[in-house]
């Protein structure tokens, strides 16, 4: 990678590396080289929770722990990770093995997320906690301001469980059907069975939760 590539990079993330090899590490997808970026999320993500439930315990005096949960949960998902990611071009950025540059790896959600969280860790390694601090508060800004913890929806299979509950229904009962793909890019497949409800549906996603979610969702969407 082009040492102006970095510099370009480092101005879009608000921040300049003293030790660019972190940098570079972070942006190197495991498709690409043993020395990937995966230790550097795992570190990054711990952060991130953290720093994340830190703003929001301090901004909103009044919010219950549910919302705060809940919250919190909007803003370090992947989707919305991934959106940042973009807003940060980090797409333009990525070392990716053959395979994922010709499946279009550099836009796909989950890369992109784990590419920010990697590039957290890395600025945790590079500063310490303060400055990774510093960097997300930047980067979250717009989205915190526009926040309402309240009025933040909870995820399909907890509304799910609730109504069940409330109407005295068993609980959902959930299955891995198959799990297709490479390793690192796999889908799975999760049917979602309920009591009294005669249809089974099936959620698709980039791992076992994201795809009860969709099954559960689309559970509810027939019992209205």
């Amino acid at each position: 990678m082009r040492i102006q590539d970095l510099e370009v990079l480092q101005r879009r993330i608000q921040y300049e590396f003293k030790n660019r090899m972190l940098l570079e590490q972070a942006l190197t997808h495991k498709s690409a080289h043993h020395r990937n970026n995966e230790r550097l999320e795992f570190l990054g993500d711990a952060i991130l929770n953290f720093v994340i439930a830190d703003f929001l315990y301090q901004q909103f005096s009044d919010a219950t722990e549910g919302e705060l949960t809940r919250a919190r949960a909007s803003l370090v998902k992947k989707t919305t990770l991934s959106e940042i990611a973009v807003e940060l071009s980090i797409g333009d950025y990525l070392h990716l093995g053959i395979g994922e540059q010709r499946s279009g790896g550099f836009r796909r959600e989950s890369i992109l997320a784990d590419t920010l969280e990697a590039i957290v860790g890395a600025i945790y390694l590079d500063s310490g906690f303060e400055q990774s601090k510093d960097c997300l508060a930047q980067w979250f800004a717009s989205r915190l301001v526009q926040l309402k913890p309240e009025e933040q929806e909870k995820d399909p299979k907890t509304r799910l469980q609730e109504w069940l509950q409330a109407n005295q229904r068993a609980l959902p009962k959930y299955h891995v059907v198959s799990i297709t793909g490479e390793p690192h890019c796999q889908i799975f497949t999760v049917s979602c069975e309920v009591d009294g409800i005669l249809q089974i549906t099936k959620g698709y996603g980039s791992s076992r939760r994201f795809a009860e979610q969709e099954a559960a969702r689309k559970i509810l969407e027939l019992i209205k």
